[in-house]
């Protein structure tokens, strides 16, 4: 717990992150590179060229002074940061690294402002944050029966051509057992860079844990965006039926019920439909006759990935509504489960909202628009579950 002598710094520091904070994450970022080049085979050079990496870890300092005393709402958020860093083999040694060139980027940049007592709290607070995160990391790892930094040659035995921008790739261990996983989770995959950069990138398992293999579905993003997809675009571009490519074991905690009775909703938005069809492809396997509401959202039909896993899905599951919205497409207007426009909730089948959790992934602007009509709509916010990555998993707490 926080002492009561930092806490007054903590609280009045609030204002100061809101106003200094990507200031203050970029001097951080470009002293820990310029001390530690090697972490640039952990951090996302995508996310850092375009200013998201520091705008996460902004989001995440302000957040964390913001809600210091409000655990329950810094829970979920440690969670995913947990299997996150777990995923990318983040260790214990990475945080007084870290924490040095945090309390030396906040010195720089308030200057004067910056008083010894002032940095003494923040030292402090990162502390308690970095242990609580290390104590969890620690366990995620034990109970995954893996090291930091361990990855599992994969095999490639099937690419297939889910939509325009989305290919999906089956893989296999070259050696072992495949692991085992929940319907949401996502493995790193890491791949060598012509540049001679190692990074790695986080894809939602997209099929259901009962088949032979893991599956990946990965969008190629646009070209002419400099660092927009390098990882991505290279497996597009370079992964034939029988590469081998490095990956973690499953981790994430955005887990679908798919193992009980009850009625669920599935709303999804581009690539986001990934771990929807996980979770769809358990279901049809282990409760067909659940009642489920599997709603995607499009830019047109091209663009609409897992259709045969759907239609699959509709031919197994009697109490199925699947509905999909094309934003560009006409759509024939007597049709009920292709509706033109944006996703809109009032399109949707009915469902009694105390009884039905509902899960989302996608966009942060189509999960903002979603999560607010559902609680307009009635539906407990402890119902609500979304997939987020990056700053975005913060915005509830901004």
């Amino acid at each position: 717990m926080l002492s009561a002598e930092s806490r007054p710094y903590i609280d009045a520091s609030v204002p100061v992150l809101r106003e200094h904070g990507l200031a203050i994450t970029t001097v951080f970022y470009k002293a820990l590179f310029e001390a530690h080049p090697q972490l640039h085979n952990i951090f996302n050079a995508g996310n850092q060229a375009n200013g998201s990496q520091q705008q996460s870890l902004a989001s995440a300092v302000f957040a964390y002074a913001a809600n210091i005393d409000n655990q329950a709402a810094l829970a979920p958020v440690i969670s995913r940061i947990v299997h996150k860093h777990v995923s990318l083999g983040v260790t214990a040694e990475h945080y007084p690294i870290v924490g040095h060139h945090l309390l030396a980027s906040i010195k720089q940049v308030l200057g004067d402002a910056a008083t010894p007592e002032l940095i003494a709290a923040w030292a402090e607070a990162y502390g308690l944050l970095a242990q609580a995160l290390i104590n969890e990391e620690n366990k995620l790892y034990k109970a995954a029966g893996t090291q930091p930094g361990d990855l599992f040659d994969m095999r490639v035995v099937a690419i297939d051509q889910q939509s325009d921008q989305i290919k999906s790739f089956s893989l296999v261990p070259v050696e072992g057992k495949l692991p085992t996983f929940k319907p949401g989770q996502y493995i790193s995959v890491a791949v060598h860079l012509p540049s001679g950069l190692r990074q790695l990138r986080q894809y939602s398992l997209s099929d259901t844990p009962d088949h032979q293999h893991l599956r990946i579905s990965v969008k190629r993003e646009d070209a002419g965006k400099e660092t927009a997809g390098m990882v991505s675009n290279w497996l597009h571009d370079n992964v034939v039926v029988g590469s081998v490519i490095p990956a973690s074991k499953p981790f994430g905690d955005f887990t679908p019920d798919t193992e009980s009775d009850g009625p669920i909703v599935l709303l999804s938005a581009g690539v986001g439909i990934t771990p929807m069809i996980s979770a769809l492809n358990r279901i049809a396997k282990v409760s067909p006759g659940r009642r489920v509401i599997f709603a995607h959202a499009a830019r047109n039909a091209s663009h609409h990935p897992h259709q045969a896993d759907i239609a699959q899905a509709v031919a197994l599951m009697p109490n199925l509504h699947s509905v999909t919205f094309y934003e560009e497409d006409e759509v024939d207007q007597d049709s009920v489960t292709c509706l033109a426009g944006r996703m809109q909730l009032k399109k949707l089948p009915q469902w009694d909202v105390n009884k039905a959790n509902i899960y989302m992934c996608g966009p942060l602007p189509f999960m903002q628009a979603q999560w607010a009509d559902l609680v307009e709509k009635g539906v407990p916010e402890f119902r609500l579950h979304r997939e987020v990555f990056g700053p975005d998993m913060l915005d509830h707490l901004l």
